[in-house]
């Protein structure tokens, strides 16, 4: 099934294609909302009729089953979709806004305009969502784009290589699949928006070839996750939502909880539930409700960091099949391997604590995280979590599911993101919106013209 582009291109093609997408740009084709929402009907229009190509493409990938790939990836994008035909007209007019009575009798207005060409960097855990949902902004926004996805899944790179390649103008939408020359390549072009999905080290390097041609760049990162579960949560329920979002796809999810902080009173009950709560999923790629890790080297990086002296539960794998089963850590310290990195894997670290502020002391510990999670029903504890703990986005008495609501802003703070999408806000990541000042030349008035005095200033200042 692969289109074999990641063997053909070169640099030159890649400049050569960024030029030629430039020069489509600038004929203004992309600019009104009939050819935006053409195209983004077009885009459903092919994801529906390859979905079943698509799914399977996946399970060979990593064996995630079609209706785990419908849950986190393939619904929710075509639901991006649906809100961006629905709402782009909307999104693209001009916005009214105040004019002071310096400036009488202008008008005021915020006009939102594409930025350009864009390059959208996809990450492998989620490769459908997370490659097409910002390409969904980027088309929405009116740009020209360029997608690389990430050559771990193969067969995901190559089925949108195929869908994309084979059904829309290449000076409009391309895809190019590869690894770190094509990349490489790309991030020495000169585009006018980049936006990358990946861990923080790679953001780096992304935002410094980003900063020799100040594009505007956003960067959906990651981090270690809180998840709080003080005395006064409903814990059986708590442990049923927490157990879900960190197992479902075998814990390779950004924004799932990487670690526990679980109150010292609660933290056997904790514990016989989470083990109840594994034990009815029976998670497994046979169940459909499992999935292996991608590669031989995320496998053992996440065996390393399972500790088995502290094992509560599970602690087995299969290298072969590049299975980890679930696996909970007790009595973990900060100093521990897993406690050093991001898991993105099926292992959960729990930490016990006495008081809210030992719980938000670790999280300080570490950089600011991309989610952070809070299950309590005391409304107090509600405003300490939101009040005094930083992060992109998360959930009280829920984890994960901010996700599904596409009027949330998703994306990180300081190490795990820069900027914010999904929804309107992924049209507002791809655009720019320029402030205008529109005055008649009917009237006009001198102050600002002769005669500086304090008496002029004065008045000046009145009116601003």
């Amino acid at each position: 099934m692969s289109t074999q582009i990641l063997e053909t291109v070169t640099e030159e093609q890649i400049q050569d294609l960024v030029t030629r997408q430039k020069a489509y740009f600038n004929t203004n084709a992309t600019l009104s909302a009939e050819f935006r929402i053409e195209q983004l009907k077009k885009m459903k229009s092919l994801l529906l009729k390859h979905e079943d190509n698509m799914h399977q493409a996946i399970f060979n990938d990593f064996s995630k089953s079609k209706y785990e790939n419908q849950l986190v990836e393939f619904y929710p994008l075509i639901d991006e979709i649906d809100v961006a035909i629905k709402n782009v007209k909307k999104w693209m007019k001009h916005k009214n806004v105040k004019t002071n009575l310096l400036n009488f009798p202008g008008k005021s207005y915020i006009v939102p305009e594409p930025l350009g060409v864009s390059l959208v960097i996809g990450a492998w855990n989620l490769p459908y969502n997370l490659s097409l949902t910002p390409l969904v902004g980027s088309m929405a926004a009116g740009n020209t784009t360029i997608l690389k996805p990430s050559e771990l899944p193969v067969e995901t790179s190559a089925i949108m290589a195929k869908i994309i390649n084979e059904n829309f103008d290449p000076n409009y939408m391309r895809v190019v699949e590869g690894g770190i020359p094509e990349t490489t390549a790309l991030l020495n072009q000169r585009f006018d928006k980049i936006f990358f999905t990946g861990s923080p080290t790679v953001g780096k390097i992304v935002n410094r070839a980003a900063a020799e041609n100040l594009t505007n760049v956003t960067l959906e990162l990651g981090g270690k996750n809180p998840s709080i579960f003080t005395k006064k949560s409903d814990l059986k329920m708590s442990v049923k939502r927490m157990i879900w979002a960190r197992f479902v796809n075998s814990g390779q999810f950004c924004i799932t909880a990487d670690y526990a902080l679980v109150h010292k009173d609660i933290k056997d009950e904790f514990l016989k539930l989470a083990v109840k709560e594994i034990e009815k999923n029976n998670f497994s790629v046979e169940n459909n409700n499992f999935v292996q890790i991608i590669n031989e080297r995320n496998f053992d990086r996440v065996v390393n960091l399972i500790d088995k002296d502290k094992v509560y539960y599970g602690g087995t794998y299969d290298r072969e099949e590049r299975i980890i089963n679930p696996t909970i850590l007790t009595n973990v310290t900060l100093e521990d391997a897993v406690m050093q990195e991001e898991i993105f894997g099926p292992v959960l670290p729990v930490i016990e604590f006495e008081t809210l502020d030992e719980a938000f002391e670790i999280i300080k510990h570490f950089e600011k995280p991309l989610a952070a999670y809070l299950f309590s029903n005391s409304n107090s504890e509600k405003e300490r979590f939101l009040n005094e703990i930083p992060f992109g986005n998360g959930a009280i008495n829920d984890c994960v599911m901010q996700i599904s609501n596409p009027n949330i802003p998703f994306g990180g703070v300081g190490n795990s993101g820069l900027g914010r999408y999904h929804g309107k806000y992924s049209f507002e990541c791809f655009s720019n919106f320029k402030g205008v000042l529109d005055k008649p030349t009917s009237l006009e008035t001198n102050l600002k013209y002769y005669g500086y005095s304090e008496k002029t200033m004065k008045v000046m200042k009145a009116l601003s």
